[in-house]
């Protein structure tokens, strides 16, 4: 018996990748790239100029992030146990120790500020914030109380765009990079609405008060379509900086906003979540991508 369960246990490698979940530190290393790569174009800063900046904003991205999922699958680990969609997480099966899981979650973020304060001091800071604001504020006060515990997470949530640009630059005044900022603020709304009906099971059975659990997908559409509608409006900040990307942000929340409509009326509510999340991950992905593109080649043009 106790062979079989040995042979069973997942490599170490995938333990501490799910305990700091890599997936949600490669999904946000995406923005904060584009607000780097942004800041060196803005201000007309060669690649290799700033290529320790560069290193040290990415390595110290990875820690921080990777620190902050450690101590929410820590503090989260009773509701973990309950979901279908967590229930395999090491802080829940026990592969990985409390102890362990903690000093890796200390280590990380201490490591994470220091690499990150090797680029300036404004993005230790902002690194630090982020931390701090999904792991006290989110995880520990608003997720288990309150329906606006996305809102409160999607400052954390934000913060990347605003660390890449602070490790280049230390202004982050700038409305091309508040752009980036309030774009990733408000795009976290419709993301996880849909994701909290897609595991409306899971979230009700855990007793979190995410809000279609507590006031149901008719209030969900329409508190839905109101960010939708604010992420168009937002669009318009990229103006100062370039139309065309103006115009990318612009017409990819516009058919956000369209499918949000349409296909609340013609789709199931599971069918218009699928719908919905699939569709902010392009959103998300052809955004920064664009962003990023743009910036590396006004950098190039301009050598």
């Amino acid at each position: 018996m106790n062979n079989s369960v040995q042979q069973e246990r997942r490599p170490v490698s995938k333990i501490l990748a799910a305990t700091v979940k890599t997936g949600i530190i490669k999904s946000n290393l995406i923005p904060m790239f584009a607000g780097l790569t942004l800041a060196l174009y803005t201000y007309d800063i060669g690649i290799f100029d700033k290529i320790s900046e560069i290193i040290f904003a990415f390595i110290g991205s990875i820690l921080i992030i990777g620190s902050a999922g450690a101590f929410n699958n820590l503090y989260d680990r009773d509701i973990d146990a309950i979901m279908n969609r967590t229930k395999t997480r090491p802080t829940v099966t026990g592969e990985i120790s409390t102890r362990v899981a903690l000093t890796l979650a200390i280590v990380m973020g201490i490591l994470g500020i220091a690499a990150l304060a090797m680029t300036t001091p404004l993005a230790a800071l902002l690194g630090f914030l982020g931390w701090f604001f999904y792991v006290v504020p989110y995880t520990m006060w608003t997720k288990r109380r309150t329906i606006y515990n996305t809102e409160v997470g999607s400052i954390s949530g934000a913060m990347p765009p605003l660390i890449g640009w602070a490790a280049i630059h230390p202004d982050i005044t700038h409305p091309a990079v508040l752009g980036l900022f309030v774009i990733q603020v408000i795009w976290q709304m419709p993301h996880f609405y849909a994701i909290a009906i897609r595991k409306h099971d899971d979230y009700k059975a855990a007793n979190v008060p995410m809000l279609p659990v507590v006031k149901g997908v008719r209030r969900t559409y329409i508190q839905t379509n109101v960010y939708l509608v604010l992420l168009i409006l937002t669009s318009f900040l990229f103006w100062p900086l370039s139309p065309g990307l103006t115009l990318v942000a612009l017409l990819l929340s516009i058919a956000w906003l369209v499918l949000s409509v349409y296909g609340y009326k013609k789709m199931e509510p599971q069918k218009w979540a699928n719908a919905l999340f699939f569709f902010s991950l392009i959103h998300m992905m052809v955004l920064f991508s664009t962003v990023i593109i743009y910036s590396l080649m006004g950098i190039i043009f301009t050598l």
